[in-house]
């Protein structure tokens, strides 16, 4: 029988393509998406992706989406107790896995790994040692598309912000720079994938710039402290943002 699993989902492109693998899976039966939102802005941290379009693709996919509202920045405490709430709340379905997108992060994959030992729950890593080449060229053929929403300025300028994800951005991407952003170079968003019942209609807003500032050292364990976080915390750096909206012919259906 398979197992009921919950989908760490941030809406990008690793996370939709590690969702079509786990589909796939006759061990897994994706059950949920999980996703950690600013309570603040009500977008999703990092990507800056607004809760709507989150909501979107979960409609698109036909799974329950199961947010966990952080603050601005949230205390461990604060993280561990809604997190906690949340995982309860699906062992107590039925779920006891937790399927993650990461390709290469074996820290992470560790921390994941023991983090959900300690309340009996599994990982699954459906994508894990892809190579970046083989991941996106998958991705596009089976007819993903994804907008860059956001981008590191340590690597990429605000130009790479908005684009398209498909071959010319990734032409363009400077030497040093992982295809699949996986130091945190970019991030995305998936508007249209196979398992979706019909694309999402967005519109490019704004570009913003935001910078970032320690308001101390981190170490290890606070850098991963997110289980379901697909990179690390900012620390110290700009990055910039495409805001996406939802097309007002999205909101008359």
């Amino acid at each position: 029988m398979p197992t009921q699993a919950v989908m760490s989902w941030s809406g990008g492109k690793d996370s939709a393509l590690c969702l079509y693998h786990a589909l796939r899976d006759p061990q897994l039966r994706p059950t949920h998406l999980l996703t950690t939102l600013n309570e603040h802005h009500r977008r999703v941290a990092m990507h800056g992706v607004r809760a709507e379009l989150l909501e979107a693709q979960a409609q698109r996919i036909g799974l329950p989406l199961m947010p966990i509202w952080l603050p601005e920045m949230p205390s461990m405490d604060v993280y561990e107790q809604r997190m906690s709430t949340v995982l309860s709340k699906l062992g107590r379905q039925g779920v006891g896995t937790a399927i993650f997108g990461d390709l290469h992060l074996a820290d992470l994959r560790v921390y994941r790994e023991q983090q959900l030992a300690r309340i009996g729950w599994q990982a699954a890593f459906p994508i894990w040692h892809k190579p970046a080449t083989e991941v996106l060229a998958e991705f596009l053929a089976l007819g993903f598309k994804a907008i860059i929403v956001c981008v590191n300025e340590q690597h990429l300028d605000a130009s790479f912000c908005g684009r398209e994800l498909d071959r010319d951005f990734l032409r363009d991407l400077p030497p040093g720079v992982d295809p699949c952003g996986e130091n945190g170079e970019y991030h995305s968003f998936v508007y249209d994938a196979p398992y979706f019942s019909r694309p999402i209609a967005v519109q490019r807003g704004e570009k913003v710039r935001r910078t970032y500032q320690p308001t101390a050292a981190p170490d290890a364990e606070d850098a991963t402290a997110d289980c379901c976080r697909a990179e690390p915390d900012p620390f110290s750096a700009a990055f910039w943002y495409c805001d996406l909206l939802p097309d007002p012919a999205e909101s008359a259906r």
